[in-house]
């Protein structure tokens, strides 16, 4: 019995003793590891302390030279000039136009370019195109236009959409052939189309809002929804116009190359440069101010009631009917509008003012320097804002749902129907309470052979009572510094002439209902 209990002693003893043999050998490998990795670290961290002792490698000094020159800038005594620099407002001067123009249509489109572009250095930019015309020799001076560029070869960028057109890829890099012409002193790169019509000033105050040391990409989309949903809800519509800052034109610049080639299949450029925007990260900043105007037929619905913002860009006005009907041409019509309240008050040209004639209870709506709309009955605000649908969707088998926003009928019953007044003159005078205001002049349009719709309201017809209307209005250069706001009518005067004065409080607009009479309020 004792052998058999010492035997069996041994035995846990073997087994332990091979226990711990097998912890130490895998303790050792482990132990090892660890005093190497241990000693990698020290000798790293020593050869990077000896490193940084040494003296700078010149050509890394060099690959550095404008980061550092840019940290001394900040620190040392060029931070204010470069201060000053940034807060200055931004002038036409800071800004180049690159205007995306085609020789086969140029003869027309650029009596559009000659309406807003003013010459002798008053605004820097280019006309790109195709080739030749017969101003690209001329003077500027003499032309009244821009300078004419020629845009480079691109043969070499592959394109495939079988219904678009490879000048495409010409036009998508305008912005970079004018950022590489290195003009100084330029803060935004501004594109559209040769039928793109500006409203200089007003970009200005757009621009203004806006830092142009960062990478801005400003402008506007469709007003089809299904040219959206095809395109993109995030891109600047090339027609309606747009502007980028510097910083994002000399990064584009860097990229754009590749970036083209790798989009073959996209149909226009204002998508190509979407897509080289997505790959720079840069989203776009929508401004209402900016119009594609992807419609048919008359605009007086969309400007009547125009965005409560600067209006910036028209465009497609070969397409959409005149906008003055009687105007003898489509740029005669835009003339009309630059020639009067453009160069009276920019800031002021087609915003909206709602007012109410409560004695023959009509609704007059004023879109100050193009039309004033009267029609019997009292119409909400809510629906005077709407844009009236005048006009038709670029896909003419869309219906009135097919709009990025809110539209309303014209009339909702023949009794709704509006009286149209369009502008016919404009001019400055001095009011009376000192200082100048605006007078602008609208005359009732009747189409030939137009007929009025019955109507059994007991509510007089403007049409039958008003040839004219005139609006007295005080500029104000400022209106875009403050917050947003639409005009509406909060007092009615009575005339001595049987006439009705409409003045609004907060800014002296006046509208007279004459028939051949203008009165001071």
């Amino acid at each position: 019995g004792m052998k058999g209990g010492g035997g069996g002693g041994g035995g846990k003893e073997s087994v332990t003793g091979s226990f711990l043999r097998f912890l130490l050998l895998l303790l050792l490998p482990l132990t090892a590891l660890y005093f190497f990795y241990t000693l990698h670290l020290l000798l790293a961290s020593a050869a990077s302390s000896s490193a940084a002792s040494c003296p700078p490698d010149p050509t890394a000094v060099s690959s550095r030279v404008s980061t550092n020159r840019t940290a001394a800038a900040v620190a040392g005594s060029k931070a204010a000039p470069a201060a000053a620099a940034a807060s200055t407002a931004t002038t036409l001067q800071h800004v180049v136009f690159g205007i995306a123009a085609s020789s086969r249509f140029w003869d027309k489109r650029k009596e559009y370019i000659k309406v807003w572009w003013r010459p002798r250095g008053a605004m820097r930019g280019y006309v790109w195109l195709d080739r030749e015309v017969r101003e690209s020799n001329m003077s500027t001076a003499r032309t009244g236009l821009p300078a004419i560029k020629i845009s480079s070869d691109t043969s070499a960028f592959p394109y495939t959409h079988r219904r678009g057109h490879r000048s495409a890829i010409r036009i998508s890099r305008i912005v970079s052939e004018t950022f590489r012409l290195g003009l100084p002193g330029v803060r935004w790169f501004v594109m559209g189309d040769d039928d793109t019509v500006f409203f200089p000033d007003n970009l200005l105050t757009v621009l203004n809002k806006f830092d142009h040391r960062q990478p801005y990409y400003i402008g506007s989309l469709s007003e089809s929804h299904l040219q959206n949903i095809y395109f993109s809800y995030g891109m600047a519509y090339g027609g309606g116009g747009f502007a980028i800052s510097r910083p994002l034109a000399e990064a584009l610049a860097r990229i754009q190359d590749g970036c083209i080639s790798r989009y073959p299949a996209l149909y226009g450029s204002d998508d190509r440069i979407q897509a080289c925007m997505a790959e720079l990260g840069v989203p776009l900043t929508k401004h209402p101010g900016f119009h594609q105007y992807d419609v048919y037929g008359d605009l007086l619905g969309l400007l009547a009631a125009h965005p409560v913002a600067p209006i910036v860009t028209l465009h497609h006005l070969d397409v959409v009917q005149p906008l003055f009907p009687n105007a003898p041409a489509r740029p005669a019509a835009v003339r009309r509008l630059f020639s009067g309240p453009v160069k009276l008050d920019p800031a002021g040209i087609m915003q909206q003012s709602i007012c109410y004639d409560g004695a023959n209870r009509w609704t007059v709506s004023v879109a100050w320097g193009f039309a004033v709309l009267v029609s019997r009955g009292v119409t909400s605000p809510r629906e005077m804002e709407m844009p009236a649908r005048t006009f038709l969707n670029w896909y003419r088998r869309a219906d009135y749902t097919a709009y990025a926003f809110n539209t309303r009928p014209l009339a909702r019953t023949p009794c709704h129907k509006p009286a149209v007044y369009y502008l016919s003159s404009a001019r400055s005078a001095e009011a009376a309470r000192g200082g100048e205001t605006t007078v602008t002049r609208y005359e009732r349009w009747r189409p030939a052979n137009e007929t009025r719709p019955a109507c059994r309201w007991n509510i007089t017809d403007p049409d039958a009572h008003l040839d004219h209307i005139v609006v007295l209005k005080r500029p104000d250069p400022g209106i875009w510094d403050r917050s947003p706001k639409i005009q509406l009518q909060h007092k009615i005067v009575k005339n001595s002439s049987n006439g009705i004065c409409r003045r609004n409080v907060s800014t002296g607009n006046c509208v007279l209902g004459l028939v051949d009479y203008l009165s001071e309020c």
